[in-house]
């Protein structure tokens, strides 16, 4: 599968799921399953180098931001929450990529 296969499978996933987390209608827990369950998927395919698209970098944003804030910090600072919205729409919608989105693939485990 290449980079771009794996981002386009997954991407309207985490951006249901982001959306889902902000109208309080799945656990953040679910959350942080998808994330870590995406990740050992990623590693199988020992992808390297920097994001490719805007899609990607988006994508790998977003999934950063989920990992770094916890649930209370998302749910309550105005900004982070504006920003995960706005990824969430670019990735089930396209359009314009958000700004600030510094988006990087994961190092490998290997």
């Amino acid at each position: 599968m290449t980079p771009n296969e794996f981002i386009d499978n997954k991407a309207p996933q985490l951006a249901l799921y982001g959306k889902a987390f902000l109208n309080n209608q799945l656990d953040f827990n679910e959350i942080q399953l998808y994330l870590w369950d995406t990740l050992e998927e990623w590693q199988q395919f020992n992808h390297q180098g920097d994001a490719q698209s805007d899609m990607e970098r988006v994508f790998w944003h977003l999934i950063h931001a989920f990992d770094k804030w916890p649930d209370w910090s998302i749910r309550g600072n105005q900004f982070l929450r504006k920003q995960i919205d706005e990824c969430c729409d670019f990735l089930s919608l396209g359009g314009q990529c958000p700004s600030g989105c510094v988006g990087n693939r994961p190092c490998s485990l290997s």
